[in-house]
């Protein structure tokens, strides 16, 4: 049962980093611009800085294929999982493999095999797990994405502090909201521990902008190149 187990988390994890690595910011610009977006603004591969250089519909598909890789990688291995009868705790519960998927696919998305190692911050694909392994909390991080936003406008403050809540908001979910017992409401807070440090730690610039006052402010209008 032991081996069992450890090969279908070696399975998860490699399947999950995969997925991650595939970068669709990257991929969108280099297809409607023939750009590469790591070239242009922060540098960075993701959503935002593609909405401020290249504008709205390549920014939609990189939101699209974001959120649909964390999605598709938790998918994949809950199901993995399911069909090996692999869980935890007396009901053989499932639901720990999309912390552990959405780890693998963050690091994949931060560091991807495809693209010398450089890629995004993992914050849509960070998020984009909880559609699939809690609906309730990703619908209270969106909520407290959004609030931050619209009263400062900053993304990346709207991101670090949604990131910070992600373990009181999944404990107090399953705890009060969905019944879970004590041990496993604390247990699956703690996983996403390590998606939400990674995540911050990649805001490591954006932070020392923030206390600088040279953050950019969130708009819809692109820059001018």
């Amino acid at each position: 049962m032991l081996l069992k187990f450890i090969i279908a988390i070696a399975v998860c994890v490699v399947i999950s980093y995969l997925m991650g690595s595939f970068n669709s910011a990257i991929v969108t610009v280099r297809i409607m611009k023939g750009e590469d977006i790591r070239n242009f603004g922060s540098g960075n591969a993701g959503l935002t800085n593609t909405l401020r250089c290249f504008g709205k519909l390549p920014a939609l598909f990189t939101l699209i294929g974001d959120l649909l890789k964390g999605i598709i990688a938790v998918l994949i291995c809950k199901l993995i999982c399911s069909l090996m009868g692999i869980g935890i705790g007396p009901e053989n519960d499932v639901y720990f493999i999309g912390y552990i998927a959405g780890l693998c696919a963050v690091i994949g998305h931060i560091f991807p095999i495809y693209y010398g190692f450089k890629g995004g911050k993992g914050v849509l694909v960070g998020v984009s797990v909880f559609i699939v392994i809690d609906p309730i909390v990703f619908g209270i991080l969106i909520l407290i994405f959004a609030l931050i936003l619209a009263v400062s406008r900053y993304v990346s403050l709207s991101s670090i502090i949604a990131t910070e809540l992600c373990p009181v908001v999944t404990f107090l979910v399953r705890y009060y909201i969905e019944n879970e017992t004590l041990n496993l409401s604390i247990l699956y807070a703690v996983m996403t521990l390590p998606i939400c440090a990674i995540i911050i730690l990649m805001h490591r610039s954006n932070m020392a902008r923030l206390r600088n006052g040279t953050e950019n402010r969130f708009s819809f209008h692109k820059r001018e190149k």
